[in-house]
């Protein structure tokens, strides 16, 4: 059987809903595209140690069973026969959850796959692995002590960015069409800048968390990443709906956006965000915001308030909810931290209550202020990160003039729009050497705006996920 309908002459996948649709129509088993995707995890995961585990048996049954169902003619989801990988952080059945971290290995197996693993099975898509990422989610460079650094399919000896890296290198890579990941200060939009690929971070509460291993429970954010604004927009509706196993998710009934991102995008007010983001950039992340906004016909910009203070504060509650969580952990097993995690822990761990309460009341001030600007804009275009990725292992780079830690500053754009649970998709500008990307970020609730918006940018040619030499 040939796999011309799902694979284009050089080996890269086509979106998933041609997949989806070859698969229905039995132009091509899933079980043949299952294989496909196998046969690319093995030939080019060890250069790219995007994956930590693959569930190749049961990847190969869930395809046998799709393609008999399709055989007797019952109807399949849009994402029928798709492969789709995900973050280590989420629940796989069968096996234990090791959110990137040593101490979790020896948990038992889970008993259940989380909520949005089964909800894009149901939709068809065949789970074909767990993903590398950086440990307990405290990460933004993508490299893990005990699994070793992901590494970037455009430039091997880079970041793929943290903590989903992962999930950024296997769909940078094109070794799924489809990866699940966590966004807490910037964990989707990151690897999707550095890795050149697409990632939504949806409304905070928007998709399930159950059967996840959290971070900052209430920064954590569940999304996808994509090559294309289409299979990003159907991933996004095959999560959507209300779970009661998580009290963050939204009681909203699911609002479908696919059939919506190539609506006109004329009568949207779209600004920049200047002040704060246009400072600390540089001239590859400047020259992408540039191209954005010049395709958009931007002319006018608009200031956040207190954003140097908001991304303050968002460290400092990630650093101190974080601490609670590991707590037992770090009294019981603090060698088997990686240093760098379980020093930040420690640090966290003894901030003053009044500080964090000072925090948390600033942060209700600071989404009432931010959502007053949505009352006279529909779109915010800003940097995702203040430059390509870094060298693996590099520890500093140069903003302004000023030498700054890599770690502590790639999430310099993103963690003030994380900190207020803001929808954004991230889209990759091709730059030369690396892609570089912009964030799109919308008013809660409207992941649909944020998906016109990347969706007009990829079609002007301007948002496109550029093929990685070599994968």
């Amino acid at each position: 059987m040939s796999l011309d309908p799902v694979l284009t002459p050089d080996g890269a996948w086509r979106p998933a809903s041609d997949i989806a649709k070859a698969v229905a129509s039995q132009k091509v088993s899933a079980l043949d595209v299952t294989e496909a995707a196998l046969a690319r995890i093995e030939r080019h995961n060890p250069m790219l140690n995007a994956f930590t585990d693959v569930t190749a048996d049961r990847a190969r049954a869930t395809a046998r069973t799709l393609d008999a169902a399709i055989a007797k003619g019952e109807a399949v989801g849009p994402l029928a026969g798709v492969p789709f990988a995900v973050k280590n952080l989420f629940d796989i059945e069968g096996l234990p959850t090791r959110a990137g971290s040593k101490i979790n290995r020896d948990r038992p197996a889970s008993p259940r796959d989380a909520t949005l693993v089964e909800r894009m099975e149901a939709a068809g898509a065949v789970l074909v692995g767990g993903l590398n990422m950086g440990e307990y989610a405290y990460d933004f460079t993508g490299e893990n002590v005990h699994d070793g650094a992901s590494r970037n399919p455009h430039d091997i000896t880079r970041m793929t960015g943290g903590s989903s890296g992962g999930s950024g290198g296997a769909v940078g890579g094109s070794l799924v069409p489809i990866a699940l990941g966590s966004d807490t200060n910037g964990s989707i939009r990151v690897p999707s800048s550095f890795c050149g690929i697409f990632g939504l971070k949806p409304t905070y509460g928007r998709l399930s968390r159950a059967r996840s291993f959290p971070f900052v429970a209430s920064l954590d954010h569940l999304g996808p990443f994509a090559r294309n604004v289409e299979d990003l927009a159907l991933s996004y509706d095959a999560m959507q709906g209300p779970d009661a196993e998580d009290a963050a998710c939204t009681m909203r009934p699911a609002e479908s956006v696919s059939a919506l991102i190539g609506q006109d995008i004329g009568d949207l007010r779209i600004a920049m965000a200047g002040g704060y983001f246009q400072k600390n950039l540089m001239p590859e992340a400047q020259a992408a915001v540039a191209a954005v906004t010049k395709a958009l016909g931007v002319t006018t910009s608009v200031e956040l308030p207190e954003v140097a203070r908001a991304r303050a504060a968002a460290y400092l509650i990630s650093t101190t909810e974080g601490a609670s969580l590991h707590l037992d952990r770090l009294r019981k097993r603090a060698g088997d931290f990686d240093p760098a995690v379980r020093d930040r822990l420690l640090a966290g761990a003894m901030v003053p209550a009044a500080l964090v309460d000072r925090a948390q009341k600033f942060r209700r001030w600071y989404r009432a202020k931010v959502l007053e600007i949505f009352q006279t804009v529909d779109v915010i275009i800003a940097p995702a990160t203040p430059c390509m990725a870094p060298k693996i292992g590099q520890a500093t780079f140069e903003l302004d003039g000023v030498e700054l830690p890599v770690r502590a500053n790639i999430g310099i754009h993103t963690q003030p729009i994380s900190f207020i649970g803001l929808p954004v998709v991230a889209v990759p500008v091709p730059r030369d050497p690396m892609p570089v990307g912009v964030q799109i970020i919308a008013a809660p609730w409207r992941e649909d705006i944020a998906l016109r918006v990347a969706y007009y940018l990829q079609q002007a040619g301007v948002a496109v996920a550029p093929r990685a030499k070599g994968f």
